[in-house]
């Protein structure tokens, strides 16, 4: 979720990253029609690509194509409940490409009467036309490589370097826009939900969506709250803040999930976290120091995965990004971190490195999927041609930026950079919907789902959302990390199962307890008992899968 001033995908932190779908199916060779049009693809789904209006307001103007992509239900015709469609975030992420790699194991948590669908928004990946600011590979490769990572304290300079750059960028979209950039708008993609969702011959939406996903699901309930059938939402974002181009409440908890290292790392012992002091309070300290240090004298690190600088920006970079996925990155944060201190910059520069492409390369014209992979030109074309319109001078960026900085002290990676991102923005959309996203009446509650420390989605955004949509319910995961899916809960799967299959709600206050520890010590739930007793191993596999399939997509920042 989230745009971000530099082209860090904080994705590539993930250890084990799931890649999109490996069958070269070519999309390229589906002819468009304005009904579903179900072909065999990737040997047990089905594929089809979809006509819909560039502008629902006059559909004159021409049309875009989606790509959409579904694993059938299995069961009869009598138990057939429908589609869910699914949206896993970023926003920019396929949802094509992510469907293929976890659709059986949504299907296994909802229901094997739902089909699990996914479409790649207009402008995304492999609907068309693409959204794409670069004339080549490698220009992209070469912008991309001008902004890797870049702290907004990084230097005196680094805010007015932002702000240009994020200029430039805006002139460059404007001038190489295919037609589609102002049509890309989240209202638009919650209409294209609803024309799939007619198409399927259903009249009400099921939906799972996750991070900038709640954003496309409030939006939707809010524009269609008579065609709310379920909509489960995780990760919350408080959509009016996104709309307004001003996300300083979703920083309200980065911090805390920061002392969550601080306290685990302390309690889990110097056996499980390298980075180990006595007390909380030591360990922050400790951290301090090294920041300082290397803000003074940079590192370089030399690494199978290719090569660099572990300076200031890259540190603070490494941090923020752990703070999405504390299960997963906490402990090899760690171990990169005393290295560091160590004065060995491979590790942690490693740990960054190891999931991205080959540096110092260009793929060439052997790849055989024409090119879909623009989630960093989307992401910006989305969160910018939604929000108002930013004018910002550089004094009054500067004065924005210093009261979001007041929230958190990682403000330089979230909300700053997040206005500084749509600074030089040029193609809007008039009559777009821009809020409130609310609804006095919903035709069937929404249930939003958050965790106790989110360090881009607070609590607080969660209930802002809740307070929107009278009668919906809300439940806490009790964990760090962005979405539920940072963690394994056979109780958070419990409610969303409930919730598909009976339409059940959780009682006001429901906190789910998760079924691993930070630093990788013994679990204090009884998950290992409870699957034994009852058989969840195979729903313990499918949350895994989900993660990792969805936490590279909702932990990347863009352009």
């Amino acid at each position: 979720m989230l745009s971000l001033s530099g082209a860090v995908l904080i994705s590539a932190l993930l250890l084990s990253p799931v890649t999109a779908a490996q069958a070269p199916f070519r999309w390229d060779n589906l002819v468009p029609s304005q009904n579903l049009a179900w072909v065999e693809c990737y040997a047990t789904f089905q594929c089809t690509r979809l006509e819909v209006p560039l502008d629902y307001s006059d559909p004159s103007i021409g049309t875009a194509v989606l790509a959409i992509v579904r694993l059938p239900a299995n069961v009869s015709s009598a138990e057939y409940r429908g589609p869910i469609l699914f949206n896993p975030g970023g926003p920019g992420g396929s949802a094509v490409d992510t469907v293929v790699n976890l659709g059986s194991s949504i299907q296994l948590i909802a229901g094997s009467q739902y089909d699990i669908v996914g479409f790649d928004p207009r402008g995304v990946s492999y609907s068309t036309p693409v959204a794409s600011f670069f004339a080549t590979d490698a220009e992209r490769a070469l912008w991309n490589a001008g902004s890797v990572p870049t702290s907004l304290n990084a230097s005196s300079d680094a805010l007015p370097h932002a702000w240009a750059r994020a200029r430039l960028l805006g002139t460059l979209a404007a001038q190489r826009d295919s037609g589609i950039l102002r049509y890309m708008t989240t209202d638009n993609v919650a209409r294209d939900m609803l024309r799939i969702t007619q198409k399927f011959g259903e009249e009400k939406l099921q939906y799972y969506g996750i991070s900038y996903g709640s954003i496309l699901g409030a939006t939707f309930a809010a524009l269609f709250p008579d065609k709310v059938g379920r909509i489960l939402i995780d990760g919350v974002l408080d959509a009016d803040a996104w709309f307004n181009a001003n996300l300083t409440i979703e920083a309200t908890d980065t911090d805390k999930v920061l002392q969550t290292f601080f306290d685990g790392c302390a309690a889990a012992g110097p056996d499980l976290c390298a980075f180990y002091a006595s007390t909380p309070a030591a360990i922050a300290e400790r951290l301090a120091a090294l920041t300082a240090a290397v803000r003074a004298t940079p590192v370089p690190a030399v690494t199978p995965a290719g090569y660099g600088l572990v300076d200031y920006s890259f540190l603070r970079s490494a941090l923020f990004s752990a703070l999405y996925v504390p299960y997963q990155l906490f402990a090899p944060l760690a171990h990169g971190l005393a290295a560091l201190e160590a004065g060995d910059g491979a590790p942690l520069f490693g740990l960054i490195q190891a999931a991205q492409p080959p540096p110092f390369t260009c793929a060439g014209s052997a790849n055989p999927v024409p090119f879909h992979l623009n989630n960093g030109e989307a992401v910006v074309a989305i969160q910018c041609g939604d929000a108002v319109e930013v004018n910002d001078t550089l004094p009054e960026l500067r004065e924005f930026y210093a009261e979001a900085a007041r929230t958190s002290e990682f403000v330089e990676f979230l909300v700053g950079s997040n206005r500084v991102s749509c600074a030089g923005w040029q193609v809007y959309r008039e009559g777009r919907f821009t809020g409130p996203v609310a609804a006095k009446n919903t035709s069937f509650p929404l249930l939003l789902l958050t965790t106790s420390a989110d360090p881009v989605a607070p609590k607080a955004a969660a209930l802002k959302t809740l307070a929107g949509f009278p009668g919906s319910a809300i439940f806490t995961q009790d964990s760090p990390g962005h979405t539920s899916l940072t963690a394994p809960s056979l109780c958070t799967v419990g409610y969303f199962r409930a919730y598909f299959q009976n339409g059940t709600l959780p009682p006001p206050g429901t906190v789910c307890p998760v079924d691993v520890q930070l630093f990788g010590g013994p679990s204090s739930s009884n998950a290992t008992k409870r699957t034994e007793e009852e058989g969840d191993t195979a729903v313990l596999t499918a949350l895994k899968t989900i993660a990792d399939v969805v936490l590279p997509i909702i932990t990347r920042r863009g352009l």
